[in-house]
């Protein structure tokens, strides 16, 4: 059996050269992840110093450029710039001839599908689609993160394989996501990721509000155990005074919550709706005790942020 060790994958020659249009979070990891799998970084654009920092953190020594040189330079363009940025960006490159025939151009948008990037189809533009299902820091454990990492991939069908084997490259997952659910997708993601940072957040505050010195180490067990409940059973998962119908306890929770964070009633009245709809709905709620928990929610909702002082 040969013991010769494996080539290191920065050793084998490059199959593609790398450009990366916004060094904001997401860009200079995904940049570096390709280049672990053979590819070339070749130009970066970015204008603030956060982005430069970046950029020199994740990609050394690679060139900052303007957008239309990273094109010039590059076989396979990344875009990652904000949403409501990217069809101006992408109108823009190809009206002014930055974009080449057969040149992969790839946005990592969750909002937007493949059609986007229309216009740089029409200038000969190969298109795809690669959202990235994780949380970015803009520091290097974000390539480790990518590891077994969900792609939200859209691509026309001529490219789906390339779309699937550069995730798979990075070492993801691809998830085919059809056009027009690519709004529905993002706008899961954002529910479960961006407003549990929300929640998480404002629990660790009314914690230490009620004196708690670790709310962290309090929670985090707490969360883990939660969360993976959650995915492994749904809503057969949820426990607590909402699912239990314990009116009292939930008109406890508001008027404590007035008096001390009225910033968080809306969402939790919100969230104890939710909670109850689908706790009545699969057998976990029972109708009996549903009647005065709803409108234990009600009153609350009706009542003024200031309590009800006149």
């Amino acid at each position: 059996m040969s013991t010769s060790q494996q080539p290191d994958p920065r050793d084998r020659p490059a199959r593609l050269t790398v450009g990366v249009v916004g060094a904001g979070r997401v860009g200079p990891a995904l940049a570096a992840s390709l280049q672990l799998a053979g590819h070339r970084p070749v130009a970066v654009s970015a204008v603030s110093d956060a982005s430069r920092r970046r950029a020199a953190l994740l990609l050394p020594d690679v060139p900052v450029v303007a957008p239309a040189e990273v094109l010039e330079r590059a076989d396979l363009v990344l875009l990652t710039v904000p949403d409501d940025t990217l069809p101006a960006l992408v109108t823009g490159l190809a009206e002014t001839g930055a974009v080449r025939p057969g040149q992969l151009l790839v946005h990592t948008s969750g909002r937007y599908g493949a059609k986007v990037l229309d216009p740089a189809l029409r200038a000969g533009a190969l298109p795809l689609a690669l959202h990235p299902a994780m949380t970015f820091t803009g520091t290097p454990v974000d390539v480790q993160r990518l590891a077994g990492c969900s792609f939200g991939v859209t691509a026309p069908d001529e490219l789906r394989l390339a779309a699937e084997a550069l995730v798979i490259e990075m070492g993801g997952e691809p998830e085919w996501i059809a056009e027009e659910n690519r709004p529905l997708y993002h706008a899961a993601l954002a529910l479960g990721a961006n407003h549990l940072v929300t929640l998480v957040a404002q629990s660790l505050e009314l914690l230490r509000t009620a004196g708690v010195a670790a709310p962290d180490r309090m929670l985090g067990p707490l969360l883990g155990a939660a969360l993976d409940n959650a995915l492994r059973s749904g809503d057969a998962a949820l426990t607590g005074p909402v699912a239990r119908g314990d009116a009292g306890t939930v008109a406890a929770h508001i008027a404590e919550l007035r008096a001390h964070a009225p910033q968080t009633v809306a969402g939790y009245l919100a969230m104890a709706r939710a909670t109850a709809d689908r706790a009545l709905a699969h057998g976990l709620l029972k109708p009996e005790l549903a009647e005065d928990l709803l409108g234990v929610l009600a009153d609350g909702a009706a009542l003024p942020e200031n309590g009800g002082d006149q």
